[in-house]
Protein backbone atom coordinates (compact mmCIF):
# COMPACT_ATOMS: atom_id res chain seq x y z
CA UNK A 1 0.00 0.00 0.00
CA UNK A 2 0.80 3.64 -0.90
CA UNK A 3 0.46 6.77 1.58
CA UNK A 4 -0.06 10.26 -0.11
CA UNK A 5 0.64 13.10 1.79
CA UNK A 6 -0.73 15.82 -1.22
CA UNK A 7 0.17 19.92 0.40
CA UNK A 8 -1.72 22.12 -1.59
CA UNK A 9 -3.34 25.78 -1.38
CA UNK A 10 -6.90 25.80 -0.09
CA UNK A 11 -8.47 26.78 -3.02
CA UNK A 12 -7.61 23.57 -4.91
CA UNK A 13 -8.96 21.31 -2.01
CA UNK A 14 -12.26 20.64 -3.63
CA UNK A 15 -10.49 20.20 -7.43
CA UNK A 16 -8.51 17.58 -5.23
CA UNK A 17 -11.25 16.06 -3.21
CA UNK A 18 -13.47 15.55 -7.02
CA UNK A 19 -10.10 13.80 -8.05
CA UNK A 20 -9.83 11.15 -4.90
CA UNK A 21 -13.67 10.18 -5.29
CA UNK A 22 -13.45 9.51 -9.36
CA UNK A 23 -10.32 7.84 -8.37
CA UNK A 24 -10.49 4.16 -6.05
CA UNK A 25 -9.60 6.14 -3.11
CA UNK A 26 -11.94 4.73 -0.18
CA UNK A 27 -10.90 7.88 2.74
CA UNK A 28 -8.97 10.77 2.70
CA UNK A 29 -7.83 12.61 5.57
CA UNK A 30 -7.57 16.61 5.69
CA UNK A 31 -5.54 19.23 8.03
CA UNK A 32 -4.91 22.84 7.59
CA UNK A 33 -1.32 23.20 8.17
CA UNK A 34 1.00 26.57 7.15
CA UNK A 35 4.55 26.77 6.09
CA UNK A 36 6.53 27.47 3.41
CA UNK A 37 9.09 26.30 0.11
CA UNK A 38 11.74 27.26 -1.45
CA UNK A 39 10.24 30.83 -1.96
CA UNK A 40 10.33 31.16 1.70
CA UNK A 41 6.81 33.57 1.94
CA UNK A 42 6.37 36.77 0.29
CA UNK A 43 6.39 40.47 1.17
CA UNK A 44 3.18 42.46 2.14
CA UNK A 45 2.69 45.99 1.85
CA UNK A 46 -0.20 47.21 4.86
CA UNK A 47 -0.89 50.33 5.45
CA UNK A 48 2.24 51.49 3.78
CA UNK A 49 4.25 49.16 5.73
CA UNK A 50 6.00 46.24 4.24
CA UNK A 51 6.56 43.25 6.02
CA UNK A 52 7.34 39.74 4.64
CA UNK A 53 4.71 36.79 5.30
CA UNK A 54 6.89 33.27 5.45
CA UNK A 55 4.36 31.16 6.77
CA UNK A 56 1.58 30.85 4.28
CA UNK A 57 -1.38 28.41 4.80
CA UNK A 58 -1.92 25.15 3.06
CA UNK A 59 -3.76 21.94 2.98
CA UNK A 60 -2.67 18.78 3.58
CA UNK A 61 -4.77 15.48 2.69
CA UNK A 62 -3.36 12.32 3.58
CA UNK A 63 -5.06 8.48 1.57
CA UNK A 64 -3.69 5.25 1.60
CA UNK A 65 -4.42 3.22 -1.96
CA UNK A 66 -2.97 0.31 -3.72
CA UNK A 67 0.04 0.89 -5.41
CA UNK A 68 -1.13 0.13 -8.16
CA UNK A 69 -3.58 2.94 -8.70
CA UNK A 70 -1.10 5.39 -7.37
CA UNK A 71 1.10 6.52 -10.04
CA UNK A 72 -1.96 7.62 -12.06
CA UNK A 73 -3.29 9.29 -9.62
CA UNK A 74 -0.37 11.07 -9.17
CA UNK A 75 -0.33 12.16 -12.60
CA UNK A 76 -4.07 13.07 -12.71
CA UNK A 77 -3.19 15.12 -9.18
CA UNK A 78 -0.21 17.12 -10.68
CA UNK A 79 -1.80 17.83 -13.79
CA UNK A 80 -5.10 18.97 -12.71
CA UNK A 81 -3.81 21.00 -9.52
CA UNK A 82 -0.59 22.47 -11.43
CA UNK A 83 -1.07 26.44 -12.12
CA UNK A 84 2.92 26.50 -12.70
CA UNK A 85 3.06 29.36 -9.58
CA UNK A 86 4.86 28.83 -6.49
CA UNK A 87 3.38 27.38 -4.23
CA UNK A 88 1.20 24.92 -6.25
CA UNK A 89 2.39 22.04 -3.36
CA UNK A 90 3.73 18.87 -2.93
CA UNK A 91 2.86 14.90 -3.45
CA UNK A 92 5.09 12.75 -0.46
CA UNK A 93 4.99 9.04 -1.57
CA UNK A 94 5.24 6.43 1.66
CA UNK A 95 5.04 2.69 1.70
CA UNK A 96 2.62 1.39 4.32
CA UNK A 97 3.13 -2.02 5.75
CA UNK A 98 0.09 -2.51 7.04
CA UNK A 99 -3.41 -1.40 8.08
CA UNK A 100 -5.48 -2.53 10.46
CA UNK A 101 -9.47 -1.66 10.50
CA UNK A 102 -10.11 -1.65 14.41
CA UNK A 103 -13.94 -2.05 14.17
CA UNK A 104 -13.51 -5.76 12.19
CA UNK A 105 -9.97 -6.71 12.91
CA UNK A 106 -9.09 -6.93 8.45
CA UNK A 107 -5.73 -6.08 8.22
CA UNK A 108 -3.60 -4.76 4.50
CA UNK A 109 -5.82 -3.77 1.73
CA UNK A 110 -8.94 -5.16 3.15
CA UNK A 111 -8.69 -3.02 6.17
CA UNK A 112 -8.72 0.25 3.22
Amino acid sequence: MKKLEIIIQPEKLEDLKSILDESEVSGLMISNVMGYGNQKGHKKVYRGAEYNVNLLPKVKVETVIEPEVAEKLIETIVSEIRTGKYGDGKIFVYEVEDAVRIRTGERGSDAL
